[in-house]
């Protein structure tokens, strides 16, 4: 099947060069950003060659559809100048059509001379040098400002953000703006977040272990840290094979307490050593509950022995259930929707660096998250006067 080729946004592009003169490793760029190293240095040439004339959205730098925009811009300015001199309009109006004549030029005077422009539009060139050169109103200062921090955002979460956790990252910087402008802005600099897909479930429950009870049903409000700890594993596939991914997450922040990721399936490369990577790192009482999937990692004598000698209450999903366990599969869509979909498949090296960077840097330390009413997970626990040096 042929594979639809995927058209992108002149301010992406534009956005996408200036990001690459800021960044040593163009190609570590591309790579996120989800395009081909070449595809990026092509744009870097087109904008070097015709600066903002670039990427006119047909692949060719052709002046017609512009052309045809001066054209109608023409017809309908006549129609408000026949308009104004029936009604009689205020010298008020008049200088808002100018205005708006002087905006249309300094829009496009990059594809086309000035004094043509003027002309066209019966305005002086001299009035136009002059609006041009007065300091814009605070108004539109702030306005660019904002869009700057929009993009410096959207490209520093490696374009995971939508408007919703840009909104509360400008929040958090003063900045007094509703999601929905926000969103406004983004559509006009051509930013989106990255799309996610359907969640494939992989849990192997076909063995003759003993399977316990759902003691969590569905319970995941939790107002209090090591009450409930949920778990899941997930495939992550490289250019030398499949990697499998083991999280264990506190129901309370929603942190990334013990993860594992390995070659293999069994019960000590997964579940038991993500285990001992959560005892470490966060303190618990007997009672705790540990919810997973029916998967023969869990259900093992060896897992299983382990986990009540802590004294802890085990549940497990109901079979096909996947929503029983919501909050991890919904952990392994955000990774793999804001981390590998759209990338090309890499080494599992380089696979464990990057999962390493999204789970201890990104997720657990920078990302908002829409449980916590996207507030950071330091932020939450913070907030709720507990620190990161008693995790």
């Amino acid at each position: 099947m042929k594979q639809e080729r995927k058209i992108y946004d002149p301010a992406f592009k534009t956005q996408a060069v200036q990001l690459s003169k800021e960044r040593n490793n163009i190609s570590e760029l591309a790579r996120e950003l989800g395009i081909k190293v070449t595809l990026l240095y092509k744009w870097r040439k087109e904008f070097e060659e015709f600066g903002a004339g670039s990427f006119p959205g047909n692949g060719k730098l052709k002046l017609t559809a512009e052309q045809e925009k001066i054209h109608e811009l023409e017809k309908k300015l006549r129609d408000a100048e026949l308009e104004r001199d029936n009604l009689k309009k205020s010298n008020q109006h008049f200088f808002q059509e100018r205005s708006m004549k002087y905006e249309f030029i300094r829009t496009y005077e990059y594809l086309f001379p000035i004094e043509k422009m003027c002309k066209v539009l019966k305005v002086a060139s001299s009035g136009y040098f002059k609006w041009k050169s007065r300091p814009n109103s605070n108004r539109l200062l702030l306005k660019e400002k904002i869009k700057q921090e929009i993009n410096s955002i959207y490209f520093a979460s490696k374009q995971r953000y939508g408007s919703p956790r840009i909104t509360f990252e400008l929040n958090a910087l003063g900045y007094k703006i509703s999601r929905v402008t926000v969103a406004k802005y983004m559509r006009e600099l051509g930013l989106k977040s990255k799309l996610s897909r359907k969640f494939k479930v992989t849990t192997n429950s076909k063995h003759n272990y003993l399977i316990v009870e759902n003691v969590l049903d569905r319970n995941f409000s939790v107002t209090e840290r090591s009450k409930v700890w949920v778990s899941d594993i997930t495939y992550i596939q490289t250019k030398e094979g499949f990697l499998y991914l083991t999280t264990l997450i506190d129901l309370y922040d929603r942190k990334i307490i013990g993860w594992s990721l390995s070659d293999g399936m069994s019960t000590e490369e997964t579940s038991l050593s993500a285990w001992k990577m959560a005892v470490k790192n966060r303190k618990f009482d007997q009672g705790l509950i540990f919810h997973s999937d029916r998967g023969v990692q869990y259900a093992s004598r060896k897992f299983a022995k382990t986990v009540e000698s802590y004294g802890v209450i085990r549940s497990m999903s109901r079979r096909g259930n996947c929503w029983d366990n919501a909050v991890a599969e919904s952990f392994f869509k955000s990774l793999k929707t804001e981390l590998i979909y759209g990338n090309k498949l890499i080494t599992k090296e380089k696979m464990e660096l990057e999962i390493f960077e999204y789970i201890e840097i990104w997720y657990n330390k920078k990302r908002r998250h829409s449980t916590l009413k996207y507030k950071t997970i330091e932020e939450f626990n913070n907030q709720n006067k507990i620190y990161q040096n008693v995790a």
